[in-house]
């Protein structure tokens, strides 16, 4: 891979509980004068999972009540600062306030992750595979910190069709060295590059990824691959 190619996708429709979004992302294809090809990637963001899944509660602007959700969104509490929680979600991820968003939302509502992001990706894919007869990747993507760096990139929360995590153990280096630890986050990285053109502010819930290894195709999920057990970590 010596070229990757990141498109904009972006859709003026605001998405409410129950919308179709494979039909909003095929728009958004359509209208950016693109057309689908075997092993392009399709980002789409977490908060437009979310907000057609119904994953939308009131909120009455309070920092007690804000604390309230992310808590009942938690199934543990690292750290506390003021209302500042970091928190351990019911999905396994390690973020600030449980990923809870009050940013692009309706007045009165926050809007919390998406109940199972892997499943969500493989029902577009397979969505978009029936609809148009091409193969593509899903990634569902959210902004989140990082543990001892200042500000913010993209992750991945759910994957469909890519190999999230690329296990590089067993192979050799540049100068034939054996890498023993070397595992790349692929799925990160794919989503962290897609968040330079998915601006916060422009109606840009989804983007078109062409350019992949082959290699980078194939089975795995976010759960499964990316999401550090128990057992492997030494901060909890």
């Amino acid at each position: 891979m010596s070229e990757l190619r990141l498109v904009a996708l972006a859709s003026s429709v605001k998405v409410q509980r129950d919308d179709d979004l494979v039909t909003l992302l095929l728009d958004a294809v359509s209208s950016a004068g693109e057309e689908l090809r075997h092993h392009d990637l399709l980002i789409v963001t977490s908060k437009v999972v979310s907000k057609s899944e119904g994953q939308v509660v009131a909120f009455d602007g309070s920092e007690r009540h804000k604390v309230a959700i992310v808590e009942q969104e938690s199934v543990r509490v690292l750290r506390r600062r003021g209302p500042l929680r970091i928190t351990e979600t019911r999905q396994g991820f390690i973020n600030a306030n449980a990923g809870v968003d009050l940013s692009n939302t309706d007045e009165g509502t926050a809007v919390l992750l998406p109940k199972d992001a892997d499943r969500s990706a493989r029902r577009i894919q397979s969505d978009v595979a029936r609809r148009t007869g091409v193969e593509v990747a899903i990634l569902i993507t959210d902004t989140f910190g990082r543990v001892w760096r200042q500000g913010v990139t993209d992750v991945a929360l759910g994957s469909a069709g890519l190999v999230p995590l690329l296990d590089l153990r067993g192979t050799f280096d540049a100068n034939g060295r054996l890498l023993e630890a070397t595992e790349v986050a692929i799925a990160d990285e794919i989503a962290g590059a897609a968040n330079l053109v998915l601006h916060k502010a422009a109606g840009t819930p989804f983007a078109l990824v062409r350019g992949l290894d082959e290699s980078f195709f194939g089975p795995g999920s976010i759960q499964e691959n990316i999401v550090r057990t128990k057992n492997d970590d030494l901060f909890r």
